[in-house]
């Protein structure tokens, strides 16, 4: 196989994965590669928050005839994130790139139509699968979790609310 990019093989045995690490500006052209090598199916494309590192931007293609997977990833900085669009080598990855775009931020140049809004109402502000990103029902709501040691119908003995990591405490977040 000759694609661009660092190889590796994921997992073990039958299921081994081929992994390859791709620049940015060679996301289009090696998956173009990957799609003449018989990889035929586009199976999914998402991204990664790696925080000061940027984002990890990683999609899933298939060969029918050879019954085995390919992962491809690239990591685009957190300031500009952008990747080419793939939409014109696999028509599937067009729902991909808009969840992606709506929900990390991703720009995807070129991509068909523009990238609407897919899941989220017009009105929503922010990216919710960043990591930075504050989860208001879980400042507003308690978590529903499990009960923690010694909590119980049957027991008095309580552990004070903890707000979980990040989590501004309620009144220092939100429109002023």
């Amino acid at each position: 196989m000759t694609l661009g990019g660092s190889m590796s093989t994921s997992g073990g045995g039958e299921f081994a994965r081929l992994t390859v690490d791709v620049p940015v500006a060679d996301w289009a052209v090696t998956l173009r590669q990957a799609r003449g090598l018989g990889y035929d199916f586009f199976d999914w494309l998402s991204a990664v928050d790696e925080l000061d590192a940027g984002f990890t931007v990683v999609a899933h293609v298939w060969s029918v005839a050879e019954r085995q997977g390919l992962l491809l990833r690239t990591v685009v900085p957190r300031d500009a994130p952008a990747v080419p669009s793939i939409v014109d080598v696999y028509p599937g990855a067009a729902w991909h790139e808009r969840e992606t775009h709506e929900m990390f931020g991703v720009d995807f140049p070129g991509h068909p139509g523009g990238l609407k809004p897919l899941l989220l109402p017009p009105e929503f502000e922010g990216y919710p699968l960043r990591k930075e990103f504050v989860l208001a029902a879980r400042v507003a709501k308690a978590w529903p979790g499990a009960k923690e040691p010694g909590e119980s119908e049957t027991h008095a003995a309580r552990r004070n609310p903890m707000r979980p990591p990040g989590v501004p405490a309620p009144g220092e977040w939100g429109p002023s």
